[in-house]
């Protein structure tokens, strides 16, 4: 499977991101700029963390303008795994990807530390190889992560199961009825403030993140056998 991290001016994780793919998972990634008009070659299309374009105006509003984007919105309609993680995540709401927006965390500081997740939904590409209910430990790094959403697309979120992670003992960051993560209606686009990418090996202080990368390679895997 050969994975794209996609590079916006501003991006700060990208290379933690290309290092868990390549040297956790071992499967094929490369670095893609914002300018970029094409990602037909990839099979999983990734967006780092970071301050794209400096969060001017609203963390990911320039970055939705890139060129790239229209690559993405095309990816994203075949069907391709894509995962936005923190930046990537804002990056994509303000894309209309994904629904509901993010606000300033609640006391308005940045926050940087592990967090417990509850895994809400493991019937999806990104969550099989995790349990119904596990909770796992994933760092965060923000200071927009207060998502919010309307009644009505809360509605269609729970019912349709988008609801991916929910904080777990605590809500770090004021978010609606504690989400971190939720993914689109057809299930192959998800955004998530905490960074799996950050808890891919014990010497990082864990490893509950790797999961989620695994999940990503075995359903492209299955979804690629070819029968005789």
């Amino acid at each position: 499977m050969k994975f794209a991290v996609i590079v916006f001016p501003g991006s700060n994780c990208d290379v933690d991101m290309y290092h868990a793919i390549k040297d956790e998972l071992g499967e094929d990634v490369e670095y893609v700029w914002h300018d970029a008009d094409n990602l037909d070659e990839f099979d999983g299309i990734l967006l780092p963390g970071g301050f794209s374009y400096g969060d001017y105006l609203r963390s990911g509003a320039i970055a939705r303008f890139s060129n790239v984007m229209k690559a993405i919105q095309k990816a994203a309609e075949e069907g391709k795994p894509i995962l936005g993680v923190c930046n990537g995540f804002q990056i994509l709401l303000e894309a209309g990807l994904l629904p509901g927006a993010m606000r300033r965390n609640n006391g308005l500081k940045f926050i940087c530390r592990p967090v417990a997740l509850r895994v809400e939904n493991n019937d999806t590409m990104f969550t099989s190889m995790y349990e119904q209910g596990e909770v796992i430990t994933i760092p965060i790094a923000h200071g927009e992560g207060n998502y919010y959403c309307d009644e009505e697309t809360l509605k269609k979120l729970v019912e349709n199961r988008q609801i991916v992670f929910r904080y777990h003992g605590e809500n770090p960051n004021g978010s609606l009825e504690d989400i971190a993560g939720i993914m689109n209606e057809r299930g192959n686009v998800l955004g998530m403030m905490p960074h799996p990418e950050r808890a891919v090996d014990a010497l990082l202080g864990g490893a509950d993140g790797l999961k989620l990368f695994q999940s990503i390679v075995r359903y492209w895997r299955e979804a690629h056998v070819v029968t005789s």
